[in-house]
């Protein structure tokens, strides 16, 4: 039994040498590209690219960046928008977590949480302008009863121009990804026995929260927090389909220029993208700012003897309608994609339609089976690869007893927290070079960028937590580290690695920017193809490619669920 407890102690000498390279060669596979993207990409915004004739570096990109009609009101919309969605998912997951954790309505939302992570974005999104459009489901199933309309009114709701709708199809898919991260950190902080502390010195629920434990939990999730603010800030695919369009926010308006038929303004494009990074940086530290100074307002009120929180039946239930919301949308999305995908006929304002049709999905689906398969295939290689590199990081702190830094998590949330656009562009110019672009080798990789830090976010918890007496008696049993691991560790953590995977596979296939930039037109997936025809083509066909969309990832959630709840295999 000695030698079987050496390893479990850390010590100099007891660890293994292999598991000690994993963590190194994770750091460099996927921050080497980035960094070498933001590279790249500064060269250009400087005016140095000598394959597009930049060969004298100066300040004209800037210049020409500068004179683009609309750039202020595009930028102050981004801001705008992206402050207000960050700002509105925190208020909500703060607001669910305080009023009702505990409670049977908040064990359900954590239940629901893995279908609506497994939702893309841009299915969300297409199903959120389905649903709340002037002719969408919503205005349909209240005329002309309820509104006296017999056409479509003439309201912009979707692309309005204050950007509202773009918060909300934001905070559709930032709230569960926020309570997500908090329903994790809220099981290492005691909540029952701080709140009975709490009570004990006369302070009600809410003030508790307020006061005790919704800083710890903050503290816990600030990471995230500021990984949903850069989103906000540079979204391309939800802007595309959400925001207005005259001016659009700064990350579309820099993605017309990357894509333009002009080669010559991926200069001026490559010094917006720099642009965004130093905006989003900004915003990060206003954001920071904001809670340096909620914090001294927070210790005043305490030291006055705390502020009078509202609680009560009232607070409970509006806080459990905005938990309901993001589930209601996205399924009222879903049902409204479906319902248009298979009408023949639907004229407004009929709440359903007058003719049904399989002809759509019988005339696109032998169009499906490409991107689809280009995006099955990327996405099981991304999340493969992507669990290999987690699952050694883990095991190396687990034998060889090396926790991580705090600046480790930093540099793990780095392709989060740093606009896509911002490096991407730059590392296509490195994969043209290399004549990796358009390649499998270029789609998996950009794609395991995004991949890895959320496969190491939702399997590092239930990893730590492994109980290593498990261990110890596997080692003795068992006689080698690969033994043990393989018959008696991983078993064990099955279901939380299936469900890792299933979050690596739905981050990949989510993914937008990266693989138009790294596919090259070459390899496309179902989200491009969503995206592109939610531009303006049929609905019903966009119908389609949503709905295809989402149902990858979802019944890679369905069999995770499953393969996980069985005893064995």
């Amino acid at each position: 039994m000695g030698t079987a407890v050496l390893p479990l102690t850390g010590k100099r000498g007891s660890g293994s040498p292999l598991l000690a390279l994993f963590p190194a060669a994770a750091l460099l596979l996927f921050l080497a590209p980035v960094l070498a993207g933001l590279a790249s990409t500064a060269l250009a915004a400087f005016g140095y690219l000598p394959a597009l004739g930049g060969t004298a570096p100066g300040l004209d990109p800037w210049r020409r960046l500068f004179a683009v009609p609309g750039l202020g009101a595009s930028l102050g919309l981004t801001l705008r928008t992206g402050f207000l969605a960050a700002a509105v998912s925190l208020a909500a997951v703060l607001g669910l977590c305080a009023t009702l954790h505990g409670s049977r309505l908040f064990r359900w939302l954590s239940r629901m949480l893995a279908p609506l992570l497994a939702l893309p974005h841009a299915a969300a999104a297409i199903g959120l302008a389905f649903l709340i459009a002037p002719s969408g489901w919503v205005s349909r199933l209240l005329s002309p009863g309820l509104t006296g309309w017999q056409r479509p009114p003439d309201i912009a709701i979707v692309h309005d121009p204050f950007g509202l709708c773009l918060v909300l199809g934001l905070t559709l898919k930032e709230i569960p990804y926020l309570l997500f991260m908090a329903v994790a950190a809220l099981e290492q902080i005691r909540v029952r026995e701080q709140l009975a502390v709490c009570r004990t010195l006369g302070h009600g629920r809410a003030a508790a929260w307020l006061h005790v434990l919704i800083p710890q939990l903050y503290r816990q999730i600030r990471l995230p927090v500021y990984a949903v603010l850069a989103f906000s800030l540079s979204v391309v695919d939800v802007a595309v389909i959400l925001a207005p369009t005259e001016p659009p926010p700064f990350s579309v308006l820099l993605f017309r220029l990357f894509t333009d038929r002009d080669l010559g303004l991926f200069f001026p494009a490559s010094a917006g993208a720099l642009l965004q990074l130093a905006l989003t940086v900004a915003a990060i530290g206003v954001w920071r700012l904001g809670e340096c100074a909620a914090g001294g307002l927070g210790r005043r009120l305490v030291c006055r003897g705390g502020a009078r929180v509202p609680e009560g039946p009232a607070v409970s239930g509006f806080f459990g309608a905005v938990a309901g919301l993001p589930v209601l949308l996205s399924l009222g999305g879903a049902l409204a994609l479906a319902l248009g995908s298979l009408s023949r006929s639907w004229f407004f304002p009929q709440a359903l339609p007058s003719a049904w049709t399989l002809a759509h999905w019988m005339r696109h689906a032998p169009e499906l089976l490409r991107p689809a398969g280009v995006t099955f295939a990327a996405a099981l290689a991304a999340a493969a690869v992507g669990l290999f590199l987690v699952i050694g990081c883990l095991q190396n702190e687990r034998v060889n007893g090396r926790n991580p830094a705090a600046r480790t998590l930093w540099l793990l949330y780095t392709p989060l927290l740093v606009p896509q656009i911002a490096f991407l562009s730059g590392l296509q110019v490195l994969l043209v070079r290399l004549g990796l672009d358009g390649t499998w080798t270029a789609l998996v990789g950009s794609h395991l960028l995004f991949v890895f830090p959320y496969l190491f976010l939702s399997l590092a918890d239930p990893w730590r937590a492994f109980d290593l007496r498990y261990r110890t008696v596997a080692l003795s049993l068992c006689g080698s580290r690969a033994r043990s691991f393989l018959r008696v560790e991983l078993p064990l953590m099955r279901r939380a690695v299936l469900f890792a995977f299933a979050v690596g596979f739905a981050v990949s296939a989510n993914q937008y920017l990266p693989t138009l930039f790294a596919g090259a037109g070459r390899l496309t997936t179902l989200t491009v193809e969503a995206v592109t025809l939610a531009s303006g083509n049929d609905p019903r066909v966009t119908g389609i490619y949503a709905l295809a969309q989402a149902a990858l990832p979802l019944a890679v959630f369905a069999a995770a669920l499953a393969l996980g709840a069985r005893r064995r295999f």
